[in-house]
């Protein structure tokens, strides 16, 4: 048990007695020594203005605090394993996406960098042990990022300008704010499209301009956004239409085994060693890029016509190479 652990542990015994606890009491309990016990109140006291009092006529510590309310911890407060476990999401959200919500996180950090200084961690470099690699992140603005979020938690509708991809054209949507998403190293929000009058997906980093409005958003029900967003493969939303089977090398396998394509997948061995795998889908798109990672260790069985579509994106890879 650390510094840090002790002052919780000691917390936790007095902040929960009826009664002072002799120093013999916590010397038990937290398994130190006397000197050890003495420390740690000095460290209460000094450090974190605990209002910490010795009975003398009762022999032990209590906390001497105004019409007997607990004492509490200052602000965040957390135990060693829990404060380890924070500090790496804060990295890896500062490594996925670098400058994002750093201004509301800055107190966060701050309060964090407070309490470690009650609790050593090695060379304190988190950033040196955590390794966050990406593929094709897109970058979003930090102004975009709050405003949608604080609107999709305050149940409010909003008006974007949205860039599409497909024909490089901007339009002007209000959308009701239903969820958001981090998919593949980049963020997207789920919301309902009042002019197309249905369920929408916008990738954050093609909206272009925001503003809140004061109407309040629609809620569309848990079943139906999950039938429309999740049922389907990948990002491409709708209602499945296909099934996909697929077989995989023997080798390949080992990998693919592991792995979860979608949550309603089916899944076998086969008997030579290859391996099955059974997709719901509905937009091939996404699906037939990540076939054709693979290579010559998956085969598309069925439908057929997603049979001939990845067969005519693999021959048109080889004719590049003529």
């Amino acid at each position: 048990m650390d510094r840090f652990d002790r002052i919780y542990s000691l917390h936790a015994l007095l902040v929960n007695a009826r009664h002072p606890v002799s120093r013999k009491q916590l010397e038990e309990k937290m398994e130190c020594s006397q000197a050890t016990i003495e420390r740690t109140i000095e460290d209460m006291r000094d450090y974190l203005g605990a209002p910490l009092k010795y009975d003398r006529s009762a022999n032990g510590y209590y906390f001497d605090t105004d019409e007997g309310a607990p004492y509490q911890l200052p602000g965040l407060w957390l135990n060693g394993g829990e404060l380890n476990a924070l500090l790496i999401v804060q990295e890896l959200l500062s490594g996925l996406h670098p400058g994002l919500l750093d201004e509301q996180l800055a107190p966060l950090k701050q309060r964090i960098k407070d309490i470690l200084a009650l609790k050593p961690l090695g060379d304190g470099k988190i950033e040196r042990r955590v390794r966050i690699l990406q593929m094709a992140a897109r970058k979003v603005d930090n102004a975009t990022f709050t405003l949608l979020a604080s609107a999709l938690v305050e149940r409010k509708r909003i008006e974007i300008h949205y860039r599409g991809r497909s024909r490089g054209e901007t339009t002007q949507r209000t959308i009701s704010p239903q969820h958001l998403v981090h998919y593949r190293d980049n963020w997207y929000l789920d919301a309902w499209c009042h002019e197309r009058e249905a369920l929408r997906s916008f990738s954050l980093d093609c909206i272009t301009a925001v503003k809140r409005h004061s109407t309040p958003a629609i809620d569309v029900s848990q079943p139906t956004l999950t039938a429309h967003y999740t049922r389907a493969y990948g990002i491409f939303a709708g209602a499945v239409t296909e099934q996909a089977v697929l077989h995989f090398s023997a080798e390949r396998a080992r990998w693919v085994a592991d792995e979860q394509w979608h949550p309603e997948q089916q899944r076998r061995f086969l008997d030579d060693g290859r391996y099955e795998l059974r997709i719901p889908y509905s937009d091939p798109r996404e699906l037939v890029m990540d076939i054709l990672k693979y290579g010559a260790d998956v085969e598309v069985v069925a439908p057929e016509a997603l049979r001939q579509t990845v067969k005519a994106a693999l021959m048109a890879a080889v004719e590049q190479y003529k």
